[in-house]
């Protein structure tokens, strides 16, 4: 919500501050007052180009400041720790400064930032409808995310931009590994098909080296028991054994060492060799009779193998090769639901187009718009993308004849105005910007339809904060805040200010909107009336 606005030396406003309060808050003031002037500044705030020209004349720099409380604004909270700064207490303090020598300058809560920063954060919060071009309902992603939520397909939509960035991200490592990779076949069948022969044939870690390891001591059982059991036989197990040849001559040089002890070292460096032939000859033995001799298991892993090769010819060179195309064939395969998903996200949305329109157009003839014609505009795109299947796009035609067109190209402010006014009446409970400025809604209104106006835009108020200027007194009577706009000249130039009306001062002020005699009974009477009082 704007808990304040403040302006300094724009335009003919000198020292300008707003407290607006929840609920419907106008601005009134005599034509040229400069109400008009407080949406221009206000819009300036939401990232609108800024123009030397707007500094008031004889001042250095013209400056905005608005005070958001943003308590449960989950997606500014979500930028700002983008950009790295703290709420202030749950407040947001946006300002932007027009130097007249053409410089311009934004903060955030006091952090320098960008004008665009300032736009990005502001038009989260305020959604401005009248002459000026930031409108929120005005963008196409906007109008495809108020659909979705009307329709209460968020989860879907955002389900779908998930997938879609999954496939993206899939997309881009493809194109890197092209070069080393094989071409796969679109089509999902033979994707499966391709998938399930690698999770089918449940590949190990380094399976192939292991394998082929145990194979060739397999194939060559007999020759590495033979052998084996030979070496065995010359180094421990016959009588003519190494060992034996070895003990008669440890003995002798230990006789030996004990006439000459200078031969010690070498009667223990011959003991050490004896005890290490026959721990070898004991362990060949052993190995001997442990050696597998298993033709069914060989014929086994001689069939492992082969389709191990057959795997690693088609996805490898190497098997890690082929995990990975098989992980990327998964992924790939998201495809599928991606488009599952979109259609299902579709359907959604053409029901609640259709529901949306049916809402909508009825309000506008009670707007003061008789024969206007609301729809929503589903276009389908070549492929699915992080928005779906199509485009989105609110269109209107305000006259008898005319094909409806976006609303960007509806011309009149004031009827714009009126058709934003029935769709956020409509939206208001997924509608999730809370400030709406409300600029010229009461171009061309009066009478019957101006009441009505006031009564949509008070129902509007109760779920979000609304700012109005109006000349008309059935809606600046409806407002929880009135505020005046008064213009004066002071050393011979044009000074506007702003005060909050209360009281007397509410009723006179209705009484001149009223167009009679501000200060006679009967105008005074006719505003109390109209104000609810006596």
């Amino acid at each position: 919500m704007l808990i304040e606005l403040r302006i300094h030396d724009f335009a003919v406003l000198d020292d300008v501050s707003l407290e607006l309060r929840p609920g419907l808050n106008v601005l009134s003031g005599e034509t040229g007052a400069g109400k008009s002037i407080i949406v221009g500044a206000l819009s300036l705030l939401l990232g609108e180009r800024a123009s030397s020209s707007v500094v008031r004349r004889g001042a250095s720099r013209a400056v905005v400041e608005g005070a958001f409380d943003i308590p449960e604004r989950g997606s500014v909270l979500a930028r700002l720790e983008q950009l790295g700064i703290e709420p202030d207490d749950g407040l947001l303090i946006l300002k932007r400064e027009v130097a007249a020598e053409g410089r311009n300058r934004a903060w955030i809560n006091g952090s320098p930032a960008t004008a665009t920063m300032v736009g990005e954060l502001g038009s989260d919060l305020v959604d401005l409808h009248g002459q000026h071009e930031h409108q929120t309902l005005l963008r196409p992603a906007e109008q495809r995310r108020i659909l979705d939520a009307y329709g209460g397909a968020l989860d879907l939509a955002r389900e779908v931009a998930e997938r879609h960035r999954r496939l993206q991200e899939l997309s881009r490592a493809l194109d890197e590994r092209e070069s080393r990779r094989r071409e796969l076949e679109s089509r999902s069948d033979f994707l499966r098909f391709q998938l399930s022969e690698i999770q089918g044939a449940r590949i190990l870690e380094d399976e192939d080296a292991r394998l082929e390891e145990e194979a060739r001591r397999l194939e060559h059982s007999e020759e590495l028991a033979g052998e084996a059991e030979s070496l065995h036989e010359a180094l421990y197990g016959s009588d003519e054994a190494v060992s034996n040849r070895l003990a008669d001559f440890q003995r002798t040089l230990e006789r030996l060492a004990k006439v000459d002890p200078g031969l010690a070292p070498d009667a223990a460096s011959l003991d050490e060799v004896y005890h290490t032939v026959v721990d070898l000859g004991r362990r060949l033995g052993d190995y001997a009779n442990a050696v597998e001799h298993d033709p069914h298991r060989l014929e086994e892993i001689r069939g492992r193998l082969d389709l191990l090769f057959r795997l690693k010819r088609k996805y490898g060179p190497h098997l890690v090769d082929v995990t990975t195309t098989g992980e990327r064939l998964a992924d790939e395969l998201a495809r599928d639901a991606l488009t599952d998903d979109a259609a299902s996200l579709s359907r959604a949305r053409r029901e609640a187009a259709r529901r949306l329109s049916a809402q909508v157009e009825p309000l506008l003839p009670e707007l003061g718009m008789p024969g206007a014609v609301f729809r929503v505009a589903l276009t389908e795109l070549a492929e699915p993308g992080a928005g779906g299947s199509e485009s989105v796009e609110f269109r209107a035609s305000l006259n008898a004849g005319f094909e409806p067109a976006p609303l960007a190209r509806i011309a009149s402010g004031g009827e714009l105005s009126r058709v934003m006014l029935a769709l956020k009446a409509t939206l208001a409970s997924v509608d999730r910007v809370p400030t709406l400025v409300f600029d010229e809604i009461d171009a061309g209104v009066g009478g019957v339809v101006a009441g009505r106006v006031a009564e949509k835009l008070r129902e509007v108020a109760e779920r979000h904060q609304v700012f109005v200027v109006t000349h008309l007194p059935q809606l600046a009577s409806r407002a929880h805040a009135h505020f005046r706009v008064e213009k004066d000249t002071v050393a011979r130039q044009a000074v506007t200010a702003v005060e909050e009306l209360v009281g007397d001062a509410r009723v006179e002020e209705i009484a001149r909107m009223l167009g009679g005699d501000p200060e006679s009974a009967r105008s005074l009477d006719h505003a109390r009336e109209l104000l609810g009082t006596t």
